[in-house]
C-alpha cells in the first residue's frame, strides 16, 4: 500500500496529533483496488490550470487514488477555505492545524477555474472551519453565487463541514445559495464515530441532511460511507434507513484506504462482491441513485452521476 509522506515541508508535521501514536500494520492491496499512476496530457493540463490559480483540491489533500481518472477528463474537486483542517479525523489526510484568515479573493478565483476548464458539473467541498463563527458558511456560499455569475452553465455540488455547534442560519446560508447537490458525508456507522471522526456527531450531520430538504425539497441530498474500518453488515443497513428517514436521494459506499501508518487501519479489504449487494440492498431502500465500489468516492464521476440522477427523479415522478 503506497504511504503518503506525512510532513507539510520542513515546517512542521502534516498531523501533528498523530506523531505519538504507533505505527499500525500495512495490508497488501488486492487486485481490485490498483490504479495507474497520473500522468497524462489531460491530467498535466489540470494540474496546471488549478496551480495558475493557486487552488486547492482535496484530489491531492486527501491522496485520491482516482486522481488520474478524474484530472485527464478535466474533473477536479476545489477545495476552499484553506488547506489546514481544525479536525482531526482518523481516516483522513487533510493536514491539520489553525488555519489562515480567509482569502475573499477565492470565490472568483474558484469561479475562473471552472470556466476555464470548461466544466459542465463541479464539486466544491473544504476544511472543516471551526474557529470561525459561521462555520465558513458565508464563503462557501459566496464561492457557489460566483460560479452561477462566472459559468452560468454548471451545475454545482457542494460537500460541506457539519457546521457542528454553529447558528442554524449558518446551514440555511449554505442552502439557500442553491446549490444543484448539497452532500454532507456521514463517513462511518454511530459505533465507530468516537475513534473514526471524533469532532463530529452523527445525528448532527443527519439533521443537517435532513434539513436541506425541509428547507428546499427541490435539492438532491448525498452522503457516504467508508467501509473497512469494523463496520458490520446490518451497522452499514441502519445507516441506509437513516439516510431514508432524512429523505437522502444518494449514497456512495467505498473501501477506506489507509493514508499513512499513523492514520486508522484498515480493518479489512471489502470484496466488489460485497460492494454490488450493499448497491442492491440501498436500491431497494428506495434511494434514487447509488455509487458503491471499492473506488467510489463522493465526487469520482460526480458529473454522469448527477445526469444520471435527474434521469432517476424525472422517471419517479413520471410513475408516480
Amino acid at each position: 500500500m503506497a504511504v503518503v509522506i506525512d510532513t507539510l515541508g520542513a515546517q512542521r508535521p502534516r498531523h501533528p496529533e498523530k506523531q505519538s501514536r504507533p505505527d499500525t500494520p500495512l495490508l497488501r492491496k488486492p487486485d481490485w483496488l490498483r490504479v495507474r499512476a497520473p500522468g497524462s496530457p489531460g491530467y498535466a493540463a489540470t494540474r496546471d490550470i488549478v496551480k495558475a490559480h493557486g487552488l486547492v483540491t482535496v484530489c491531492e489533500e486527501a491522496a485520491c487514488p482516482n486522481i488520474g481518472e478524474c484530472w485527464s477528463k478535466s474533473h477536479a474537486t476545489m477545495m476552499i477555505m484553506g488547506e489546514i483542517c481544525t479536525r482531526a479525523c482518523a481516516f483522513c489526510n487533510v493536514a491539520t492545524g489553525r488555519p489562515l484568515a480567509l482569502d475573499p479573493t477565492e470565490p472568483a478565483r474558484v469561479a475562473d477555474a471552472v470556466a476555464k476548464m470548461g466544466l459542465k458539473h463541479v464539486v466544491i467541498t473544504s476544511v472543516d472551519r471551526d474557529d470561525l463563527a459561521d462555520g465558513g458558511a458565508a464563503h462557501f456560499a459566496a464561492v457557489v453565487r460566483a460560479i452561477r455569475l462566472t459559468a452560468p452553465g454548471t451545475t454545482i455540488e457542494i460537500l460541506t463541514p457539519d457546521f457542528l455547534r454553529k447558528p442554524v442560519a449558518a446551514a440555511h446560508e449554505v442552502i439557500d445559495s442553491k446549490p444543484d447537490v448539497f452532500n454532507h458525508n456521514l463517513e462511518t456507522v454511530p459505533r465507530l464515530y468516537l475513534s473514526i471522526r471524533p469532532g463530529a456527531r452523527y445525528y448532527n450531520s443527519l439533521r443537517l441532511l435532513e434539513r436541506v430538504k425541509e428547507r428546499d425539497p427541490n435539492q438532491f441530498t448525498k452522503s457516504g460511507v467508508m467501509v473497512g474500518l469494523g463496520e458490520t453488515k446490518q451497522e452499514v443497513m441502519q445507516v441506509m434507513d437513516d439516510m431514508r428517514s432524512a429523505d437522502i436521494d444518494f449514497i456512495t459506499i467505498g473501501q477506506y484506504l489507509q493514508p499513512t501508518r499513523k492514520h486508522a487501519p484498515i480493518d479489512r479489504f471489502v470484496h466488489p462482491d460485497e460492494f454490488a449487494a450493499y448497491e442492491e440492498i440501498a436500491r431497494a431502500k428506495g434511494f434514487l441513485m447509488v455509487a458503491s465500489s471499492p473506488l467510489t468516492r463522493s465526487s469520482h464521476h460526480a458529473g454522469e452521476d448527477f445526469a444520471r440522477l435527474q434521469a432517476a427523479r424525472l422517471a419517479r415522478e413520471t410513475v408516480a
